[in-house]
């Protein structure tokens, strides 16, 4: 009862929607194997019906070009003995997408979560990144959107000459659990983009937050805001806990 003899009923409880890590600057190696212990975690607690827990790290690597499972080896432009030669890393992995380029000023975004708990099947999980990371560049009054056909999200989607990428995705699932991820390009050097298409997208385009914004921003007040983000977004789709 409150002072007005009103009864209070407790406010629910609710859970926390994943364990939260910044890894800092980190070999993609490194990273990739913390991401696969994780995911295999996960994997043998659902096969052995106990409860699954859910990571989200962020990380920046150090200057690496990733190929996923289907990529075109065509839309890499230099050999993988010329990346190596000129102080570049390279893996083929096991996301979805084509190449890619991660490096310093980027969030590379890992998050391992078992979607189950969240009620997400992997298409509206995609969408929950994408919307993610558009709310982000929302508040530093970068207009964003999604491009038909194409996962990430995009500036000045079906101009020709403007259309660029600021965000890539692409993840893994298996039974509902995934891994990989986004990069999202915040005071990324973009010259390594011209070693490769994209995404696959020949001649594509992509952006940084800096790019658009004519300055670098605080690369810690980013990775707090869009952490901030996806919290929100997927604590919403858990249950309280009473």
């Amino acid at each position: 009862m409150d002072e007005a003899g009103v009864r209070v009923l407790p406010l629910p409880a609710y859970r926390e929607p994943y364990t939260y890590r910044d890894l800092g600057r980190i070999a993609y190696a490194e990273a990739w194997a913390l991401q696969k212990e994780l995911f295999e975690a996960q994997l043998d607690a659902k096969h052995e019906g106990r409860a699954t827990e859910s990571f989200l790290l962020f990380c920046e690597h150090n200057p690496v070009f990733t190929m996923g499972k289907h990529a075109d080896e065509a839309n890499m432009l230099m050999s993988e003995d010329f990346l190596r030669e000129h102080g570049y890393d390279f893996f083929s992995v096991e996301r979805g997408g084509d190449v890619t380029y991660h490096g310093p000023g980027q969030i590379t975004g890992y998050p391992i979560l078992d979607l189950e708990q969240f009620g997400l099947g992997l298409k509206a999980y995609i969408d929950l990144l994408e919307q993610s990371v558009i709310e982000l560049l929302r508040f530093y009054r970068i207009d964003s959107t999604l491009k038909a056909g194409a996962t990430g999200v995009w500036l000045d989607v079906g101009d020709p000459v403007k259309e660029r990428k600021i965000c890539a995705i692409g993840v893994k699932s298996s039974r509902y659990v995934t891994m990989h991820g986004f990069a999202l390009n915040v005071n990324t050097d973009l010259a390594p983009f011209h070693l490769i298409n994209p995404c696959g997208f020949k001649d594509g385009k992509v952006t940084s937050i800096a790019e658009e914004l004519g300055k670098e921003v605080d690369m810690t007040v980013a990775k707090h805001m869009l952490a901030s983000i996806l919290h929100r977004r997927l604590a919403e789709l858990l249950p309280p806990r009473f």
